[in-house]
């Protein structure tokens, strides 16, 4: 059955975050049907990691509904949410292990911390899950230190994926990677949706992660650049239609073009005809 045809597992409506007197998002509408891979892409501080973190309760919302699964998570109290968290895979921008701790640690603590396992079962299931992301049974006993970029990415997918979540978030998973190890973690997040069977969700700059994993991708626009009738979501659709979108400020990030926004900020600074 098709993705769009599957009930969402996912539902926001009218979701506002504001830091003091700083908005950051506003209004924000989206559906997530279940087994959907949905990236979420736009420019630094458009609101994308703070959107990630409101989803799982971290972060409370100003406005608005969060509903997993029809649950709304704005309405749990602290013990429902930790309940609820459980069902939630989450792959942290720089991996977050903990230094201190073994490879091995790392990857069973949320095993510990939310279940009763035998010492047999935790082993047997850090090391699947280790293999899982390509990393060989000899790294269990060494610390984050000794790993590269990469691999520590994959120790926290490891971790992310070590209770059998029913929703994958990913930020910025391929942040800090050369293009080959980039394409390996993406490779990864498209074998844990055919494997594991989970709804994701990616927040990414990476146009390349965007197009290769997701079904389906939003961009999100800064709120300081937006008149205050439009929306915060400037794009909602396949990857395929991103090259070629009407509205150019989705053009010019895909394509990485600076021209607009350099205007932008002449225009802010009172510049006109000289460079930056």
């Amino acid at each position: 059955m098709p993705v769009s045809n599957l009930p969402n597992v996912l539902e926001i409506r009218k979701l506002s975050v504001q830091f003091g007197r700083q908005g950051v998002l506003r209004n924000i509408d989206l559906n997530v049907p279940r087994g959907q891979t949905l990236a979420v892409i736009g420019e630094s501080g458009c609101g994308k990691t703070v959107l990630l973190k409101t989803l799982i309760g971290l972060i409370k919302p100003t406005q608005g509904e969060v509903q997993f699964d029809g649950r709304d998570f704005t309405k749990l109290n602290d013990r429902e949410l930790v309940t609820q968290r459980i069902r939630f895979g989450y792959l942290f921008q720089n991996a977050a292990l903990f230094d201190s701790m073994t490879v091995g640690q790392n990857v069973a603590f949320p095993l510990r911390q939310h279940r009763k396992p035998s010492e047999l079962e935790v082993k047997r299931l850090v090391l699947d899950r280790l293999a899982e992301v390509g990393l060989p049974d000899s790294v269990v006993v060494k610390k984050p230190a000794e790993l590269s970029g990469g691999m520590r990415k994959r120790v926290g997918m490891a971790r992310a994926l070590i209770l059998n979540p029913e929703m994958m978030l990913y930020d910025e998973p391929t942040t800090g990677l050369d293009p080959i190890m980039s394409d390996v973690i993406n490779e990864l997040m498209m074998r844990t949706r055919r494997q594991h069977q989970v709804t994701s969700l990616v927040v990414t700059h990476d146009m390349r992660t965007a197009r290769k994993v997701a079904d389906r991708v939003i961009m999100l626009y800064p709120l300081t650049r937006l008149r205050g009738d439009e929306s915060q979501i400037i794009f909602d659709g396949p990857p395929s239609e991103l090259e070629n979108y009407p509205d150019q400020r989705v053009r010019q990030f895909v394509r990485g073009e600076a021209g607009q926004r350099l205007m932008e900020l002449r225009e802010a600074r009172g510049i006109v005809n000289e460079d930056l």
